[in-house]
């Protein structure tokens, strides 16, 4: 827990402090009265910053992007995520190296005068930047991996629904509470750094692929960016995103903002989004609804993922959008169609059959407009069977 807190406002951050020479007094005597051991700013610092703090203030100096880069380091469970934890890590260190040996000096001149070898400083940066490569080869398989999956998801053609929004907004809540599938979940920052994806039948034909994806905040470190660049893909390829707001934030207009902001700079900018204003246990007086613009298209959801109020017109919001309209058809199907036959009892809602006493059946089955490639084999049936 902080001992202190110490505020102020400046046109301009101090090039050599970030902050001014009375702030810096201010905070050193701080520190001298509660025995602090740390200090964190709220802000990004320059190495040079962060040096120049640390030898006035004699204690560690952390800024946010540090700190948010430990918190995700404790929080990474899986190997992709432990791998994209550590590369922003060595971004973020790669511009911090600043010592050599120092008691071994690099002696300028000719051959023979450059003294023993390399500074410890250039040994480092060629450590890191050996590991970084390791990293990002090894994610790129991962990557070529996830990019395999959304392959089979679209031959499927299986909608992907993804959730997005701030930390602690309450999507792995909303994620359990949806699907049963136990993602840890808890009243932290980053609780969910590693995507989960899972089944949600939202009808008896109709089934989505659900993702659950890291949670953003505010200055999102450019770092962390670039290293959850392949995980992010699940929120840029989604079908649609389901944003979910935290209906109990003061701050909410702002974190709505910076979400945004994120998921543009992943090209998820333009992807339909649905906001989920969750916690409304929270709220007095305020019970689950749905809002729609003027088009009739539903824009905003009002239910809390705790108690479970309200999920069912979150799932029927999903299954009219994805549903599309129902197409009602009669066929006959050879016993060379058994194949056929699996497939409309996997997809489509078979209202009758009917042996036709030759090993064949007569159907009568419901398909969605969304079922394409179901629609286009029953057309090709048809067009076999009156040639």
């Amino acid at each position: 827990m902080p001992v202190a807190t110490v505020t102020g406002k400046r046109h301009a951050p101090d090039p050599r402090y970030y902050i001014g020479k009375g702030k810096l007094d201010e905070l050193a005597r701080a520190i001298r009265e509660n025995e602090a051991e740390l200090v964190l700013f709220n802000h990004p610092l320059t190495p040079s910053q962060e040096r120049n703090l640390e030898k006035e203030l004699s204690v560690r100096v952390i800024d946010r992007t540090g700190l948010i880069l430990d918190i995700f380091a404790q929080r990474a469970q899986s190997f992709e995520g432990k791998l994209q934890v550590e590369l922003a890590q060595l971004r973020h260190l790669s511009t911090r190296l600043v010592r050599g040996w120092t008691h071994l000096e690099r002696q300028k001149g000719g051959i023979g005068l450059r003294g023993p070898g390399e500074t410890q400083l250039e040994t480092d940066r060629r450590l890191i930047s050996n590991r970084i490569r390791q990293i990002q080869k090894r994610l790129e398989k991962v990557e070529q991996q996830r990019s395999q999956g959304r392959s089979a998801r679209q031959r499927a053609e299986l909608p992907v629904v993804s959730l997005v929004g701030y930390t602690n907004a309450g999507k792995s809540t909303l994620f359990n509470a949806l699907t049963g599938a136990g993602v840890y979940a808890a009243n932290q920052l980053f609780a969910t750094l590693d995507p989960t994806l899972r089944r949600l039948q939202l009808t008896s034909n109709l089934t989505v692929i659900l993702a659950d994806t890291v949670g953003f905040i505010r200055h999102l470190p450019h770092e962390l960016v670039a290293a959850f660049r392949a995980t992010l893909r699940e929120a840029a390829e989604a079908d649609v995103l389901l944003h979910i707001v935290d209906a109990n934030d003061e701050r909410a207009d702002e974190t709505v903002s910076e979400v945004n902001r994120v998921l543009s700079e992943i090209g998820a900018g333009q992807v339909r989004q649905i906001q989920v204003f969750n916690k409304i246990d929270r709220l007095a007086g305020i019970e689950p609804r749905i809002e729609k613009d003027e088009n009739g298209e539903v824009r905003r959801i009002w239910l809390s993922a705790k108690t479970g109020a309200g999920l069912p017109l979150l799932q029927n919001a999903l299954a009219v959008l994805f549903r599309g309209e129902v197409i009602h058809r009669r066929v006959h199907l050879a016993p060379i169609d058994a194949g056929l036959r699996a497939k409309l009892y996997g997809t489509a809602r078979v209202i009758k059959e009917e042996s036709d006493g030759t090993g064949g059946w007569d159907m009568e089955v419901e398909l969605l407009t969304r079922d394409t490639k179901l629609l286009r084999e029953l057309d090709e049936l048809e067009a076999s069977v009156s040639a």
